[in-house]
């Protein structure tokens, strides 16, 4: 019998070891490396060629002799999701949508199945529910469910074999984390499991040119659970954001193979599953009718499209020795260095205030160009005035004080002017060639220059 080979897989980052150790030489997390069993190598045959394997070689060829073909596109009917995944599913493709639980995963994916099983084959396996449990959610949902085809099931093998005899265009594995192989002797869920399993089903998704969708858990702290190798094996991972209360959602996409990296859909949450939020710059503008201090629009970036979000700050006297710095929706660390800035650059001294801020609508925001509107919404809580309602700000701030500019910055000044703003402060180099038409652009080279201009 084959000999069987012992090691140790980290958690967090999917690094193996020889010997088990209490930190991964890797990442540096403690108390995440497992044991892993897995099949000694077999020999190489003989007569298998001087390289030692067996086999024709890969035909080589010049890059210009590959013949260019436009991969064909699946609409889901939700044009939310679509945009997300670059204008709709690509046939072979294998995508990962994770999430907080309660977020909408399921629903979102059963809601997209039932529709288009009326137009092609399609199959559900659901591993951590029953049948009747999916099907009263599809009731409750108000979904057609003459045509899509439902198993519940947990061996990826015998997966396999239900999707060679029903050859569906678009399979869901509901979800990742239960699935296992025979062949390997750790529980579901483990470090090898996952990745086994999810190189299986990726395979025959490529070979037979069906749509795979994987739903997979988060940890404690939002990262996809299981090893990082996972998320290279697929083409597309989509993260759903929204706590369970939240009335609206969030489809990122951190990885796209077939489009635009952080691509956002945005998605209401009603008694009848996710709807798709057409103008998402209108719902996350719903302002008071009096605008108090420290609240400002910024206009970010997301994906291929401009979106206009409130940030809103708080500059308190603080109680304790340690201020406080808390961001909701924005970076900590981000956050800490502004206020340097500020305190070096624009001689506002906040040192021993308690400084909160918050996007509204539960949107988070990951790029710089909101630097800017930040600040200038803290120093309007800490001044106590309150900023123009038909203002709206974008800009890098850069250490030494300078305003660096943003991508895109004609289009996020016409989508501001389109709902209504004015007047808007950006930096000098995303000054507009043209003007505006009823907008008042003011372009400011370094913060002390922005000051002045709300002053």
């Amino acid at each position: 019998m084959a000999k069987r080979k012992v090691a140790f897989v980290c958690t967090e980052c999917g690094a193996d070891a020889p010997k088990w150790q209490g930190q991964c030489p890797s990442c540096n997390a403690w108390n995440s490396m497992t044991e892993f069993v897995t099949d000694a190598a077999t020999p190489v045959t003989r007569g298998a060629g001087r390289s030692g394997f067996a086999g024709a070689l890969a035909d080589v060829r010049r890059l210009d002799e590959i013949e260019l073909a436009d991969a064909p596109r699946l609409e889901t009917g939700i044009s939310e999701l679509d945009r997300v995944l670059g204008g709709g599913l690509v046939p072979g493709s294998a995508v990962l949508i994770g999430g907080h639980p309660g977020a909408g995963k399921s629903t979102l994916l059963l809601q997209v199945m039932c529709r288009l099983a009326a137009q092609m084959p399609c199959l559900y396996v659901t591993g951590e529910e029953s049948p009747s449990q999916v099907a009263m959610r599809a009731e409750r949902l108000k979904q057609p469910r003459d045509a899509l085809r439902l198993a519940a099931e947990t061996d990826v093998e015998r997966i396999i074999e239900l999707a060679q005899k029903e050859k569906p265009k678009i399979l869901v594995i509901d979800s990742i984390q239960v699935m296992y192989l025979a062949g390997l002797q750790s529980s579901p869920g483990s470090v090898a499991q996952v990745r086994e399993s999810a190189a299986a089903l990726t395979r025959f998704a490529k070979q037979t040119g069906t749509v795979l969708f994987l739903v997979g858990h988060v940890t404690k702290d939002g990262t996809l659970a299981g090893p990082k190798v996972l998320e290279h094996m697929i083409d597309c991972s989509l993260m759903l954001e929204g706590s369970a209360d939240a009335r609206f959602r969030t489809l990122r996409g951190l990885k796209n193979r077939f489009g635009a990296v952080n691509e956002l859909g945005v998605f209401g949450m009603t008694q009848e599953g996710l709807r798709e939020v057409k103008n998402p710059s209108a719902i996350f503008l719903n302002r008071a009718e009096e605008i108090a201090s420290g609240s400002l629009v910024t206009v970010v970036w997301e994906g291929t499209r401009p979106l206009l979000v409130e940030l809103q700050a708080l500059v308190d006297q603080s109680h304790f020795g340690n201020p406080r710095r808390v961001c909701v929706g924005l970076e900590q660390n981000r956050l800490a260095m502004l206020l340097a800035v500020l305190h070096r650059h624009g001689g506002i001294q906040v040192g021993d205030q308690d400084v909160f801020a918050n996007v509204v609508g539960g949107v988070k925001v990951v790029e710089t160009g909101a630097d800017l509107a930040l600040l200038l919404a803290i120093i309007s809580s800490f001044r106590d005035r309150a900023l123009p309602r038909d203002l709206v700000v974008f800009g890098e701030v850069g250490l030494s004080g300078e305003i660096r500019p943003v991508q895109q910055g004609q289009d996020r000044l016409q989508e501001a002017a389109k709902h209504g703003f004015r007047r808007a402060i950006i930096g000098k180099a995303n000054a507009p060639r043209e003007p505006i038409k009823g907008m008042q652009v003011e372009a400011v080279a370094t913060l002390a220059e922005a000051l002045e201009r709300i002053d």
